[in-house]
C-alpha cells in the first residue's frame, strides 16, 4: 500500500478488478453498497446481486454523493461506494463535500484502470499522475491509500479492513487492469431497485 505519487504499473501487473471487488464484499452482512455507473456496477453484480446493493444506471459522478446521503441517513450502518476513476474524477466536488461532512461510516473504493471504460477506453487523468487518494487526503478524509498488485496480500487485506471497518470517511484507490471482463448486469428497473433497497433496510413505504 502506498501514499506517494502514483507511477504507471508495467502491463499485465495491475490488480484484477473482479478479485478486488470480491475481497471488498466478502462476508458483507448488512453492508450498504452503492455500485457506480458502468464497470463497477458489473463487478459488484458479478460477486452476487444483493438487496442492500444500490446500482447506478446513470448519473455519472453521483455514486460518492449517494453514498454520503446513505451514510448520513443510516449512521449505524457501514456504507461502501464502489466506483471508477472516470466517475470519481467527474465528481471531484463530492470529495470535498464528503471531507467536510466527515461521515465516519463511509468508505469509497475507486477501481482505477486509468480509462473511461464505458465510452471507448479514452485515458483518464489518473494515468497522467492525478492521485485521487491524495485529493481525498487534502480534503480531510480520515484515511486514504493506493493499492497496487506489487503491494501484496497484506496490503490488500489492510485496505479492505480500512474501507469496511476503519474510521471514515476513507478512500482507497485500487490500480486495476484495463481489461474488460464480461458484463454481469443487475436489474434495470429503477423503481424495483429503490423499493428493494428500502425494504431490505426495513423502511416503511
Amino acid at each position: 500500500m502506498s501514499t506517494g505519487a502514483p507511477t504507471a504499473d508495467p502491463p499485465g501487473q495491475q490488480l484484477d478488478r473482479r478479485a478486488v471487488t470480491a475481497a471488498l464484499l466478502a462476508g458483507r452482512d448488512d453492508l450498504l453498497v452503492v455500485a457506480g455507473l458502468g464497470a463497477p456496477n458489473w463487478d459488484v453484480t458479478a460477486v452476487g446481486d444483493h438487496p442492500l446493493t444500490f446500482p447506478l444506471w446513470g448519473a455519472m459522478g453521483g455514486a460518492a454523493m449517494v453514498g454520503l446521503g446513505l451514510a448520513l441517513a443510516q449512521p449505524d450502518k457501514r456504507v461502501l461506494v464502489v466506483t471508477g476513476d472516470g466517475e470519481q474524477l467527474m465528481g471531484l466536488t463530492a470529495v470535498s463535500t464528503i471531507g467536510a461532512a466527515a461521515p465516519r461510516n463511509l468508505g469509497i473504493a475507486v477501481l482505477d484502470n486509468e480509462h473511461y471504460g464505458e465510452t471507448g477506453m479514452q485515458p483518464t487523468a489518473t494515468g497522467s499522475g492525478v492521485d485521487l487518494a491524495a485529493v481525498a487526503a487534502a480534503c480531510g478524509f480520515a484515511a486514504t491509500a493506493m493499492v497496487r498488485s506489487a503491494d501484496g496480500d497484506a496490503s490488500m487485506a489492510h485496505a479492505v479492513d480500512l474501507l469496511r471497518r476503519g474510521p471514515g470517511p476513507s478512500l482507497v484507490v485500487f490500480k486495476v487492469s484495463a481489461e474488460t471482463p464480461p458484463q454481469v448486469v443487475p436489474p434495470r428497473d429503477g423503481v424495483h431497485l429503490v423499493e428493494r433497497f428500502r425494504s431490505a433496510l426495513g423502511l416503511a413505504d
